[in-house]
């Protein structure tokens, strides 16, 4: 899962998605990986141990000094080989059109330019590749989005840029992706914060 902004303080989003409930969605995701992997946000390297044979490698972004010294401790028990690139999101160092999988785990709410990132993750896909997905974001009951909309200006200040109110499925769309499969629905916790979207999308070519 991702963190795009330096903080001292733990990232409360990143210590919510550590929720023992979420483990299923985590797990599916990675599971569907296949080729090459760009992870986008690899924080602290969670997802690093759960890829599979159908992974020839990991490629794990992280723009986070902190998060990254995690990852790497993580990495140790990881069953592919794994790369770590020090960037962002929104420039990935990569050429075009050279994974075959991108995974974001609760990364999108933090992304500063979100949409620049959709935009660089579908430039470096094969033309045959996918974009796996779980993310949390804007619920489709008005009582929820209402909140979610008054509690994000105030909660990402002091959750690393955490977003509450992003539609997720819009975003994808808009970033040059066709989603292919997504299901959403509410996880076990705070109602603001638990909408999730999981799904798979292609690049639009």
């Amino acid at each position: 899962m991702g963190f795009y902004r330096n903080v001292v303080l733990p990232h409360l989003c990143d210590l919510a998605m550590r929720n023992t409930f979420l483990g299923p969605y985590r797990e599916r995701v990675i599971g569907r990986a296949q080729g090459t992997v760009l992870e986008i946000g690899a924080g602290s390297g969670l997802n690093l141990p759960l890829y599979e044979a159908g992974v020839r490698e990991v490629l794990a972004l992280e723009p986070d000094p902190r998060l990254m010294a995690m990852a790497r401790r993580n990495a140790k028990q990881a069953r592919r080989p794994v790369t770590f690139l020090d960037a962002s999101a929104e420039a990935i160092p990569l050429e075009d059109r050279s994974v075959d999988t991108v995974v974001t785990t609760w990364t999108l709410c933090t992304i500063p330019e979100a949409l620049r990132a959709l935009e660089e993750m579908r430039r470096v896909l094969k033309p045959d590749g996918h974009l796996l997905f779980v993310e949390h974001g804007l619920a489709p009951d008005e009582r929820v989005c209402k909140w979610q909309n008054r509690l994000t200006p105030a909660w990402k200040c002091i959750s690393g840029g955490c977003h509450l109110n992003r539609p997720i499925a819009l975003m994808i769309e808009s970033g040059g992706f066709v989603i292919d499969h997504l299901d959403t629905g509410y996880a076990p916790g705070p109602k603001s914060m638990s909408f999730l979207y999981e799904g798979r999308a292609r690049p639009n070519r």
